[in-house]
């Protein structure tokens, strides 16, 4: 964990910790949710390979395998290329050199795609996403003052987009009001980090939303907690949240049922 990429400078990760943390995230996905979990090996070579969202986009039967921004990561695309061809999904593979695409940049909302234009995602790498998924409008939204556009955003419900407060989360949330012909529903909460959420829509369980919590960020959790129609599963991330880590960038959902 002291080679992961980050941002900043800050207080070191404490490894026993995040390992706790990822575990009861695993837990929870398969556990509580019921959902079959297909976890990659941990490659030391590769010391931010535990974010697995970045080096895929999945889309019903169709895996666009990215080429991530960092080049010290485009390694990690091998062993996530291997479990998705297990899936018989049709897999898309980025080649060319000019583009990069972190997954963590994409925001599918269910009827179209958002794409951040960040330090790991370039217009190129926007372009041959909206090229394999061409069933779907795809927009570009400019990122400042965060590592990915799902830094400060990401779906809370079938119609919801969780947004953060800031200044630059605000202004990318307008840019996505006026790209789009559809009207979303919001929900603003004070924490950046904490709009970074997982919604899931599971026929057994209803609305279910995985949230940051309380104990890290108790406003935004208040903001949760109005969602009465959701299954609120809160979940800490303190210590991969120090290299820049959120809590969609630890899985790829993936809509299939899986023979393995």
């Amino acid at each position: 964990c002291r080679q992961a990429l980050r941002r900043a400078a800050g207080p070191e990760v404490d490894f026993a910790r995040a390992e706790r943390e990822h575990q009861l995230y695993v837990g929870v996905l398969r556990g509580k949710l019921g959902l079959q979990v297909l976890e990659l090996p941990a490659d030391e070579s590769l010391p931010d390979c535990v974010f697995v969202e970045d080096v895929a986009v999945v889309c019903e039967e169709t895996a666009l395998l990215t080429r991530p921004g960092a080049p010290s990561r485009r390694k990690e695309v091998e062993a996530m290329k291997r479990v998705l061809e297990s899936l018989n999904l049709n897999i898309v593979e980025m080649v060319d050199e000019n583009a990069t695409l972190d997954g963590g940049d994409v925001l599918f909302t269910g009827r179209e795609f958002f794409v951040g234009l960040s330090r790991r995602t370039n217009q190129r790498g926007a372009e041959i996403l909206a090229d394999t998924f061409k069933d779907y409008a795809v927009s570009t939204v400019p990122v400042h003052d965060s590592l990915h556009l799902k830094g400060f955003c990401s779906m809370a419900g079938p119609n919801l987009i969780a947004i953060g407060s800031s200044e630059a989360a605000q202004k990318a949330l307008k840019t996505m009001q006026q790209m789009s012909d559809h009207r979303y529903d919001k929900l603003t909460v004070p924490d950046d980090a904490a709009a970074n959420c997982i919604y899931l829509n599971i026929p057994s369980k209803g609305h279910v939303l995985l949230h940051r919590a309380p104990e890290e960020y108790p406003e935004s959790a208040k903001v949760f907690e109005k969602l009465k129609d959701h299954m609120l599963i809160p979940i800490a991330n303190t210590e991969l949240e120090k290299v820049d880590g959120s809590l969609t960038c630890c899985s790829v959902l993936i809509n299939k049922a899986s023979e393995l």
